[in-house]
């Protein structure tokens, strides 16, 4: 059976970079890898043709002999053709393709690859309306892991350091070797003795227990800006985690919880505000006390205003997060309180002021409820 040209089993032209033929390569071993596919009894021939093949194109020497020779290469012996099973790839390690076993495995078998970012934390923080509105201060507690100050995060007792591992040589992982039909087939897994460390640590930390990190509680001051809501975030870089392995610290975000006013209501920059007003006032007119966010101002009511009138104080509302400068309105709604519990000369009163304004009373309606009963029923 005539082996397939290398180009053509990644994808790729024959003038394809290397960031060209490595993204190809990893696009087609996710797709095919033995344990992505265990269904698929083909699967691990079509990985390991994708695997040869980006063992040669990968390789500037083998490239360019393999584009010079093709399969025919007498110093490589790619392959010459024909075959049994694993015929040309010798003795073919896959354990060359690190890259692509981290996807499956998470790096090689879980050792760290780089210094790792520290976690996020979050943290909900509770403040008064006005807070929201004009910003504050606060203090709050925070629980995190951060760097041993103790042995400076190398896990040793101080005036010791922690020894290289005898069992993975400091690497981090240990190494199996499994030979296949396609070649040696080379396993890693996270070292046992070190757990991934690559060090040992024959003292450890008495603050640490040889963690490099530990726990403990910070006073963090939080600025709260002008116009902040429901959950608005605030991030405080590098307040969050530390790093396992001396990476940059996680950030902190602060997601504000504003309880609800007594008096106002809000809507972004905008608030509320309703106002009760007697029968009088409103037919009158009057000039009234309105409490806002910056104390007590007055406002005009105009004679005849009727129940759920709204009036705008500019200007009177939240500042605009981010824009301090800028601020939402305050809208006072008038509600037109009935009053109750008359006595009889307020009642002779208000029939009195109905008879001169031409309003029906009571007896009045009830009269004419009738008369409009009778005509529905045919009795007029």
């Amino acid at each position: 059976m005539s082996k397939r040209d290398y180009y053509e089993v990644l994808g790729v032209s024959r003038s394809a970079t290397q960031d060209e033929i490595k993204k190809a390569y990893r696009k087609l071993a996710r797709q095919y890898h033995p344990d992505v596919n265990k269904d698929d009894p083909n699967a691990q021939q079509k990985f390991a043709e994708i695997a040869e093949a980006y063992d040669v194109l990968s390789d500037s020497a083998k490239r360019a002999r393999y584009d010079q020779f093709g399969h025919q290469d007498p110093t490589q012996g790619f392959g010459g053709g024909a075959g049994g099973p694993g015929a040309g790839f010798g003795d073919f390690d896959f354990g060359g393709f690190g890259d692509i076993f981290d996807m499956f495995f998470g790096g090689a078998g879980g050792r760290p690859r780089g210094p790792q970012r520290g976690q996020d934390l979050e943290y909900d923080l509770e403040i008064e309306f006005e807070e929201a509105a004009f910003g504050a201060e606060k203090e709050i507690q925070i629980p995190r892991t951060e760097t041993c100050s103790t042995c400076g995060g190398s896990g040793a007792r101080p005036g010791t350091h922690p020894k290289t591992c005898s069992v993975c040589h400091g690497t981090g992982e240990q190494q199996t070797v499994t030979n296949t039909p396609f070649g040696r087939m080379v396993n890693r897994r996270v070292c046992q003795a070190c757990h991934g460390r690559g060090q040992m640590i024959d003292d450890p930390c008495p603050d640490c227990r040889g963690q490099g990190r530990r726990r403990v509680r910070r006073t963090v001051q939080v600025k709260v800006p002008p116009g902040v809501d429901n959950g608005t975030r605030l991030r405080m870089p590098g307040a969050g985690e530390s790093s396992p392995n001396g990476g940059q610290p996680g950030d902190l975000f602060i997601v504000m919880h504003v309880r609800p006013h007594e008096l106002f209501e809000r809507e972004g920059t905008n608030i509320y505000l309703d106002v009760p007003l007697s029968f009088v006032q409103a037919a009158l007119g009057d000039e009234i006390d309105v409490p806002t966010l910056d104390g007590s101002v007055k406002l005009r009511i105009p004679e005849g205003t009727q129940s759920g009138t709204s009036f705008r104080l500019r200007g009177k509302g939240i500042p605009k997060l981010g824009s301090p400068v800028a601020r939402g309105d305050q809208h006072v709604r008038v509600q037109v309180m009935t009053p109750t519990n008359l006595t009889e000369r307020q009642k002779d009163l208000f029939r009195e002021l109905g008879k001169e304004l031409g309003v029906q009373t009571h007896e009045q309606a009830r009269s004419f409820m009738e008369r409009m009963k009778d005509a529905f029923l045919g009795n007029a």
